[in-house]
């Protein structure tokens, strides 16, 4: 099973084509990923990052009600413990 998670792009770090490369916080959590995938993507924006690739740019609507979901579930398993 794959999961994709969306992040924030904080800045990038490598402009360079298919090596562009940027900062995404994931729920505080900031990794380097690749965004050859989503050259339109800009610091701001939201994007779904899986394997450490930009995959889509989401919108800010959608991103925060995926980290909503993604954040109850968590509540949910600690819950079930």
């Amino acid at each position: 099973m794959c999961l994709a998670v969306p992040g924030k792009v904080l800045g990038t770090v490598d402009d360079s084509g298919l090596l562009r490369m940027a900062r995404v916080s994931f729920a505080g959590a900031v990794r380097e990923i690749s965004l050859a995938c989503v050259p339109e993507a800009q610091p701001g924006d939201y994007v779904l990052a899986h394997a450490g690739v930009a995959i889509a740019v989401l919108d800010e609507a959608e991103a925060l009600r995926v980290l909503a979901t993604l954040e109850e579930l968590e509540e949910s398993l600690e819950t079930r413990r």
